[in-house]
């Protein structure tokens, strides 16, 4: 069995464990309706062993982290937590103590959140391409300026490194990995048990342009925005968008622009090309994702494609095919 073992302490992220626990478990439960046997066993470790309370008040039972040492792992995971229980786990010199030696025994380690911290910080991220919650890139890169963060991905992959953006990116992960090492079937199993909208490329942007605009609780557009998403194949030009807000064109876009940073071609245009970026990694072709995003001709789409990614549509889902 490949055994999956999530590293925690005082005060962590129950999610950052709990979602992707839940993918392997799921995994398992796929495998023995197959008729085979299951694939993962699940640990839970940290410091001192023992109970280890999360940021929720929620408890877990937990064994010793040097306990392992020795033993044959699987994936390795220590999971994020806000700035205080965070910044105590790294200078734990229990967990300090016995991260360096584990990891190496591991065949994958990583992180989900801002646990990857924790890594850097005994120096096991350096010169690596690593991914964290997007509120943490920026001290992140501040504190360890030779760790390479991607502000954009929702996970990323480095050789045996395995990193996540946080919280529910850590799923996405999980299930990246569950593709890898049993099959895309049982992944795309998974995911539908979960009730997920979709499974999420590791390239996929961490803040939407649509989730940015819905965080704005304030915005006057926010209904229109959500019918935008669900008509990108309609004609969205400033007037049709100014007569169904019921503003005249010169006070929408003007108001729109405020509300949300952008002009409303640009953000169509976004939401358009994320759209589109998604269907490509389902494998659909070119004319079919134009035609869905609204942004036909296939000619006209390839050309904002490449002018915004620098990579064409074609070559883009060939690199990010997710197979459902």
């Amino acid at each position: 069995m490949h055994r999956v073992v999530f590293i925690l302490y005082p005060g962590f992220e129950l999610l950052d464990m709990a979602g992707p626990a839940s993918v392997f478990n799921g995994a398992n439960r796929a495998l023995g309706q197959a008729g085979k046997a299951p694939f993962y066993q699940i640990s839970l470790a940290s410091p001192g062993g023992g109970e280890v309370a999360s940021s929720t008040g929620i408890s877990v039972q937990t064994a010793r982290l040097d306990e392992l040492r020795g033993q044959r792992l699987g994936t390795l995971l220590i999971v994020g937590a806000e700035s205080g229980p965070l910044q105590a786990a790294m200078a734990d010199p229990e967990l300090r103590a016995a991260l360096p030696g584990l990891t190496p025994e591991a065949e994958r380690f990583g992180s989900v959140c801002s646990g990857g911290m924790v890594l850097a910080g005994l120096g096991l991220l350096d010169g690596r391409r690593v991914a964290t919650h997007w509120d943490a890139c920026a001290p992140f890169q501040a504190h360890f300026p030779g760790v390479n963060v991607d502000p954009e991905a929702l996970y990323v992959t480095d050789g045996r490194l395995w990193t996540s953006a946080g919280v529910t990116t850590g799923i996405d992960m999980a299930l990246a990995m569950v593709a890898r090492d049993l099959d895309a079937g049982i992944a795309g199993e998974v995911a539908q048990r979960l009730v997920l909208y979709a499974r999420r490329p590791g390239h996929q942007s961490q803040f939407s342009p649509l989730l940015s605009a819905q965080a704005r609780g304030d915005s006057p557009f926010v209904a229109l925005i959500g019918w935008i998403q669900a008509n990108l194949h309609a004609p969205l030009d400033v007037p049709a968008l100014a007569d169904r807000a019921g503003l005249s064109e010169r006070s929408f876009h003007r108001k729109f622009t405020a509300a949300t940073g952008q002009t409303p071609a640009h953000f169509v245009e976004t939401l358009r090309l994320d759209a589109a970026r998604m269907l490509l990694s389902r494998g659909l072709p070119l004319t079919q994702v134009a035609a869905q995003v609204g942004l036909f001709p296939a000619a006209r789409f390839s050309r904002l494609f490449q002018k915004r990614f620098g990579i064409s549509p074609g070559t883009y889902g060939e690199m990010y095919r997710v197979e459902a």
